[in-house]
């Protein structure tokens, strides 16, 4: 039987690293939800996956994305998507921190690798 997942304001797992943190808003193998907020020391490098599906819907601040066709600057409210196979980074340069909620479809293995599993 499939399950529900219902993560209340200020819930979720929660990850404090260095220079972001990460909360796992749930987690099903067919999608991940997340949310994480990040400062300018922080960037994930242009990369490709070929087994999902990697979104973002922008909450906060202004976020730099690499994508296939170049850069793109996204204030609150900008949705990307980089489907299997997309080079895709992205990374603020602030002032102050940024916040995104990602998606993964499938997970693929992202909340685990987020638990350090």
């Amino acid at each position: 039987m499939a399950e529900a997942i219902v993560t209340p304001p200020d819930g979720g797992e929660r990850f404090e690293r260095e220079n972001r943190v990460v909360t796992i808003l749930g987690d099903l193998p067919q999608l991940s939800a997340n949310v994480i907020e990040f400062d300018s020391s922080f960037e994930v490098g242009p990369h490709r996956h070929d087994d999902h599906v990697d979104a973002f819907y922008v909450l906060e601040g202004e976020v730099e994305f690499t994508l296939d066709d170049g850069t793109v600057r996204a204030g609150p409210g900008t949705f990307v998507a980089a489907a299997p196979g997309t080079l895709h980074g992205f990374r603020t340069n602030g002032p102050g921190r940024a916040r995104v909620l990602n998606l993964h479809a499938p997970d693929a293995g992202f909340a685990d690798s987020i638990r350090g599993r």
